[in-house]
């Protein structure tokens, strides 16, 4: 006999007739009729070829084979019980590990108030922290590797997004820059060598930072292209390269940096950043629960 042969509700059966030692008592308790249950043991006797109880006097008595059964079989209904009564979820006992995905700017700038949120608020749970490349090829959203990403809006079949808040782009350079000391024309704007961030590559994701260049008819010539801002802000700092940061990061870590916004006719551009996550972790309460710290972690400490 395998598992995958036997209803499972036959294991109901068994688990209540053995804690009750009575049809009548397990009929009433799983409301049904004592025949249903008589019906139900009879199944039950051929599947595991025992007769599993025998009457005695108005009660039963199990066999050694249900006496085997019996304590395995209590504790995966417990389980069973406890797993689909789903109690209101307590932030403070759960320890579960939960999975967030942005892109390492918003780990520099704003992945410490949400630390700080979770341990306060949730101070037994775990949280993994994956780089946007990271979240593309382990299969975006819709895998079971990743609860929730920060970022531009996840749109496509059984997603869901929330705004969160617009983040500024800005050109930085170091701040003993020979051409950036003064605000800059046109002309000498677009004569700078800049530094491209490229999180994902090969994946089709638009240059917004060229399509705003592009829409402002100015020049931008990229020398160099990295896979992170940090490392982009690096090179801008140690280098007479420019690049364009979230203002976010630039506000917590510009002067540890010694990076400056350039001044002058800098293409205006801003992303929406939204909560995004999968229908599959949608109802679930401490998912929900996940989002709202991060939620509000993230307006209570914004630093733009």
């Amino acid at each position: 006999m395998s598992l995958s042969s036997l209803d499972l509700n036959l294991l109901l059966v068994l688990n209540t007739v053995l804690a009750e030692r009575s049809v009548a008592r397990a009929a009433r308790r799983l409301h049904v009729t004592p025949s249903a249950i008589s019906n139900a043991l009879a199944r039950l006797r051929v599947a595991f070829g025992d007769p599993l109880v025998t009457r005695q006097g108005r009660g039963i008595v199990p066999t050694p084979r249900a006496l085997d059964l019996a304590p395995a079989l209590a504790r995966v209904m417990n389980e069973l019980d406890r797993v689909i009564a789903h109690g209101p979820f307590d932030a403070a006992s759960c320890t579960r590990t939960f999975s967030l995905a942005m892109a390492d700017a918003g780990q520099m700038a704003r992945l410490p108030s949400i630390v700080s949120a979770m341990a306060r608020e949730m101070p037994n749970a775990r949280l993994r922290v994956v780089g946007i490349d990271s979240l593309l090829s382990l299969g975006d959203l819709a895998s079971t590797e990743v609860d929730l990403h920060i970022g531009v809006k996840a749109t496509g079949p059984g997603l869901h997004a929330e705004r969160l808040l617009d983040e500024r782009a800005v050109l930085v350079a170091r701040e003993d820059h020979p051409e950036c000391t003064r605000r800059l024309s046109r002309r000498r704007l677009g004569s700078l060598h800049h530094v491209g961030v490229e999180m994902a590559p090969g994946r089709g994701i638009r240059d917004l930072i060229a399509v705003a260049y592009a829409r402002a008819r100015i020049d931008r010539t990229v020398t160099v292209t990295v896979p992170t801002f940090s490392a982009a802000a690096a090179v801008a700092a140690a280098t007479d390269l420019v690049t364009t940061l979230p203002a976010s990061l630039l506000a917590v870590h510009g002067n540890r940096l010694g990076l400056r916004a350039v001044e002058g006719p800098v293409p205006v551009h801003a992303v929406t950043m939204a909560l995004c996550w999968h229908e599959r972790t949608h109802l679930d309460p401490a998912m929900s629960e996940f989002r709202a710290l991060v939620r509000r972690a993230i307006l209570r400490g914004s630093v733009v």
